[in-house]
């Protein structure tokens, strides 16, 4: 058989979303930490105000939008797991979730991202400015939050993380239409970028329940495996998901020339036809209407994106494993449900 041409590309499979899998759900932990939730989000509501109108506005746009919350929910649930009683958990998830919507703000200005969450992103209503300052304003609200609850290593954790993810975004800009972009390279853009909040979000717990060094870096394993994991599901749905379920675009990663997981594997097992074309698309952004199914097709003939799931399991059971720190309880079997629902995502 002759090598392949790039019309010879085609879809080779159904989305990953159409196929049956496993699945897991976070209803258990929603249900264990749903009166903090609540307390989290009126702290959300009354650290949005502002006498600036557009602050509320424009912050409100992406917080009520939906979102699972998962990363404040594990501050909330490292906290319990680690007794602690005081309200120093509810305020320091307020203040992951604040980080989050702030990256969020600015990573959608720096993608060029039209949709979030299944609608408009902020600045396609209000402007990239906008967008970038109001980002602003909630990175600094969370570090007064962060403040308020007294404890230093905590802060010293999550500030440690704002910095660790502002390296990861700039990271992912300068590997971005970066054909030579390995998988080591790659898992650590993303350890910085995604994992290292779910990490820090999780570790805050045991530290504000007075916990030794073990349970602090075994919540901090689970949050940064969850973290790849979430990650990697997400790299391969912008190929093989239903933009529906993403909250974005289908592609998306493509369009942006983002060298994600299933692109590298790929270009580990591309022919010269399949490298001239990843060429064309990602590095010089000559991308036509077809080339999206051309790219899933590619990904597909190589088994890229159920690679990358693969290696998202992986992930899942690290951080299944370092749940042994913590004694049996509703509250970790709902942690390990939530490993796997993060994961069923792909299906």
């Amino acid at each position: 058989m002759g090598r392949a041409t790039e019309v010879d590309i085609v879809v080779m499979a159904a989305p990953l979303a159409d196929r049956p899998a496993e699945r897991g759900g976070i209803e258990a932990l929603v249900s264990l930490v749903a009166d903090d939730m609540e307390r989290v989000n009126s702290f959300i509501l009354s650290r949005t105000g502002s006498d600036v109108t557009l602050i509320p506005e424009v912050a409100s746009h992406l917080i009520s939008s939906g979102g699972k919350r998962l990363r404040p929910m594990l501050t909330l649930a490292f906290s319990r797991l680690s007794d602690y009683e005081g309200d120093g958990g509810v305020r320091l998830a307020a203040s992951v979730e604040f980080m989050h919507t702030a990256t969020l703000l600015h990573d959608d200005v720096v993608d060029e991202s039209d949709m979030r969450r299944g609608k408009l992103a902020a600045r396609m209503v209000w402007g990239n400015e906008a967008s970038v300052l109001v980002g602003d304003f909630l990175l600094g609200q969370a570090f007064k939050m962060m403040v308020e609850v007294g404890s230093l290593p905590a802060l010293d954790v999550l500030a440690s993380a704002a910095a660790i993810i502002a390296e990861g975004e700039v990271w992912q800009l300068s590997a971005a239409k970066d054909l030579s972009t390995d998988e080591q390279a790659y898992l650590g853009v993303i350890t910085a970028k995604t994992a290292a909040l779910f990490a820090a979000a999780a570790e805050v717990g045991p530290i504000l329940g007075g916990l030794g060094e073990r349970e602090r870096q075994a919540a901090r394993a689970y949050g940064n495996a969850l973290g790849i994991a979430f990650q990697l599901v997400d790299d391969a749905l912008d190929y093989g998901g239903v933009s529906e379920l993403l909250g974005k675009n289908v592609g998306d990663d493509f369009r942006e020339g983002k060298i994600t997981l299933p692109v590298v594997l790929a270009l580990q097992r591309a022919d010269e036809a399949e490298r001239a074309f990843w060429s064309r698309t990602l590095e010089n952004g000559d991308i036509a209407e077809s080339d999206l199914e051309i790219a899933v097709g590619i990904l597909r003939r190589h088994g890229t994106l159920e690679a990358t799931v693969a290696r998202a399991r992986h992930y899942g059971d690290i951080a299944v494993e370092a749940l042994d720190a913590f004694p049996d309880s509703p509250l970790r079997r709902a942690l390990i449900e939530t490993v796997a629902f993060c994961i069923g995502r792909a299906y």
